[in-house]
């Protein structure tokens, strides 16, 4: 059965409580312990995790890497798995080496090129991998060119932050009014020129955007698995066209991913995306790090993170390839329990995991209600069809939904 793996998980996002899962259930039985730290009391993988304890604030990057260290050192952590100060934790790897912890992460050059799309995207096209057109802006002056650029070529002009993950601060450029029209309905992504230009006029502190085209669906989100040595083990896409999801084994999206992962020695996990330009899948993000819905594969029989450990652990995987593509699905929200008691926890053998009740909790007459043991943060696949055949780049409608 081998010995039990601990890993560590810092402050990542809710929904790698079912990355979590996924360890535990490993197809070889083994024992795995999991610690995790959040800013959050309240993240639900604080509560998923057998130890837990708080980060602390305010720590440089620098002296974030000593916590680190010295967390790997008392916890006899054999695999770390950061997001949180992932450049500046890679950079130290011989040091987490020495102390026995094996990095779940590309090496510092890879985190660096793709921390600033800029960056990635005049390197990805020297590999021969297509981008769309872009434009880096920090001046009004600059996105208004930029703008009318698009426009003038028949196009909707986007921007987002220069250095960012997921959607976080993506907008679409709109020439309409500001109007009641904008106040109706869910929070939209778009956003007026002249609200924009207006903004950057007064502010005082910089920008850093990049603008492009507003892409087509579908989006495709390819996550690999690269080992060591810098050879692909895993690489399978997840499929996104509006509230649809599925999965892909389509050459036009897997290979530009297997070439990207490979050139730029991504190791372990990297999630690389993809969204159409036209009729041409063009790259539109690489994340160095596990994507939210990884666990998402496991519709198509493959156990991702555990992969990715035993080949931290220094143990071969080999191809893994996936034995049968999953039904198409959509995502819910579902709940998933918090953490009832004041850190440090540390759940020991006898501990039952917390469940959830059988049935709803009653509504109080108090708005803000009693404390609960759950927090609906988690998204959880759910069937829907039978699996549609693997896309192949079409001329997709356009969508108005930020990039995940």
């Amino acid at each position: 059965m081998g010995s039990r793996v601990r890993v560590w998980l810092n402050r990542t996002y809710a929904e790698n409580v079912f990355f979590m899962d996924q360890l535990r259930s490993n197809p070889q039985h083994r024992a795995v312990e999991i610690h995790a730290t959040h800013g959050d009391a309240d993240s639900p993988v604080l509560a998923a995790a057998d130890t837990a304890e708080m980060e602390p604030e305010g720590l440089s990057p620098r002296a974030y890497v000593e916590y680190a260290l010295d967390l790997c050192a008392r916890r006899s952590v054999d695999v770390f798995i950061p997001v949180l100060h992932q450049a500046a934790i890679v950079a130290q790897r011989a040091e987490f080496a020495a102390a026995g912890t094996a990095l779940l992460a590309p090496p510092a050059e890879a985190v660096a090129v793709f921390h600033d799309k800029a960056t990635a995207y005049q390197a990805v096209e020297s590999v021969g991998v297509p981008v769309p057109p872009w434009w880096r802006v920090r001046t009004e002056e600059e996105l208004v060119a930029a703008v009318e650029a698009l426009e003038a070529a028949g196009q909707r002009a986007c921007f987002k932050p220069a250095a960012g993950a997921g959607g976080v601060g993506f907008r679409v450029i709109t020439r309409s009014p500001f109007s009641l029209a904008h106040l109706s309905g869910f929070p939209s992504p778009y956003v007026p020129l002249d609200l924009v230009v207006e903004a950057l006029r007064e502010t005082e502190e910089p920008v850093d955007w990049l603008v492009m085209p507003h892409l087509g669906q579908p989006e495709v989100s390819v996550d690999t698995l690269t080992g060591p040595d810098g050879r692909v083990r895993m690489a399978i896409g997840r499929t996104k066209n509006g509230r649809r999801r599925g999965f892909t084994l389509h050459p036009s999206w897997i290979e530009p991913a297997r070439l990207l992962a490979e050139a730029f020695g991504l190791k372990y996990l990297s999630n690389i995306q993809f969204r159409m330009y036209g009729d041409q899948p063009v790259l539109m993000d690489v994340n160095t790090r596990p994507a939210g819905g990884l666990h998402q594969l496991a519709q198509c029989g493959v156990n991702a993170p555990w992969a990715a450990v035993r080949l931290a652990l220094g143990e071969e995987t080999g191809e893994i390839v996936p034995p049968f593509l999953g039904q198409d699905y959509t995502v819910v929200s579902g709940p998933r329990p918090v953490r009832p008691v004041s850190l440090p926890q540390q759940r020991t053998a006898d501990t039952p995991v917390p469940t959830l009740p059988a049935v709803p909790a009653q509504p109080t007459d108090s708005p803000a209600g009693p404390p609960t043991a759950t927090k609906p943060t988690m998204s959880a696949p759910t069937g829907q069809q039978p699996q549609a055949p693997a896309p192949a780049p079409a001329h997709p409608e356009s969508a108005a939904t930020a990039p995940a």
